[in-house]
């Protein structure tokens, strides 16, 4: 039987596991890490801006002041995340939009960096207009523009996995890998060109994870093709799609065609399932893994709010993220 990841020993060997989640920036970033500590969590992964908008106010340096303060005092140096917009498209065949992705994705860059943000995750993009190696070269050429205008700073781009609909970059091993060697070949920058695989993401696209024996051989196969290595960042969600559907559904843990489906959430289910695979590959211990489950929608967090705390139901993330705590093992 899997033990919970616990005492000294261990944690010299092992680190132990970094769970966060997508938290919200209303009223202020700030705002994402108290509603994170909160919940117990051990970092948080968000917008710098709002991810509609193509343009954004500069960070109010106020808000920054008091951003680094809380990371320090929480003690999350160097595992925050943060999401690109999903406006950007680095793979357009349009001069246009390509020139606005390529913009914007500095100013992602940029707000990163001046947060002390390490991780900043993006879909590759879409090729839709032309061929999908011609989209692996456009990102190629976008990701040296990018390494040229923010020389010397630290922010890693992860490029993520995605469930590979249409004319979606990412759903094979292969494109990720590819586009790692081709941005490689445009800019010597190894440190900061990295990966972010989606549990939801990869089953979607065909990638097995509803046992534990599929998903290892998955991460077997990520590894020989794009390096397991350069895995910065893990998107930790259920999927409403089956296995191979395309689908880009996020599902509660142990709820979904990953760690599911089932009337509820079985521990028995989730232990045999892709998740206790990806916890527990030791080489991925260390990187921070981010819930993007769904919600309580806004009126319901608001009447939950008002509840004594004894009668309030635990949050979502905090249930999701107790399940996935009980797979790790020593």
């Amino acid at each position: 039987m899997p033990r919970a990841y616990r005492g000294s020993a261990d944690a010299r060997r092992y680190p132990p596991p970094v769970f966060g989640s997508h938290l919200s920036i209303a009223g202020s970033m700030c705002n994402a890490l108290a509603e994170a500590e909160a919940l117990g969590l051990d970092t948080v992964q968000v917008f710098t801006k709002n991810q509609q908008q193509w343009k954004a106010k500069p960070l109010d340096r106020a808000m920054v002041r008091d951003w680094h303060a809380h990371v320090a005092r929480l003690g999350w140096h160097g595992r925050v995340v943060s999401h690109a917009s999903y406006l950007i498209n680095l793979a357009s065949c349009k001069d246009d939009l390509f020139a606005k992705s390529v913009d914007l994705m500095t100013d992602e860059i940029e707000r990163c960096e001046a947060l002390g943000i390490p991780f900043l995750v993006h879909h590759p993009g879409s090729f839709v207009g032309w061929t999908l190696e011609q989209g692996l070269a456009r990102i190629a050429d976008a990701y040296a523009e990018l390494l040229r205008r923010t020389t010397g700073a630290r922010v890693v781009l992860c490029l993520e996995s995605t469930a590979g609909a249409g004319s979606t970059i990412g759903g094979r091993f292969e494109h990720l890998a590819d586009l790692r060697r081709l941005i490689l070949n445009h800019a010597a920058a190894p440190d900061r060109v990295g990966f972010c695989l989606d549990t939801c993401h990869m089953h979607a696209a065909g990638y097995d994870l509803s046992t534990r024996a599929a998903a290892d051989a998955a991460l077997d196969d990520f590894d020989r093709l794009a390096g397991l290595a350069h895995v910065r960042v893990l998107h930790l969600n259920d999927s409403k799609g089956a296995c191979a559907s395309r689908l880009d559904r996020h599902e509660h843990i142990g709820v979904g065609t990953v760690g599911g489906p089932a009337a509820a959430p079985s521990p028995e289910r989730l232990r045999a399932s892709g998740f206790a695979a990806v916890l527990n590959r030791r080489s991925l211990r260390a990187v921070p893994k981010i819930l993007e489950t769904p919600k309580e929608e806004p009126d319901e967090k608001a009447r939950l709010a008002k509840l004594p705390p004894a009668e309030r139901p635990e949050a979502l993330d905090r249930i999701n993220i107790a399940r996935l705590r009980a797979l790790v093992e020593a």
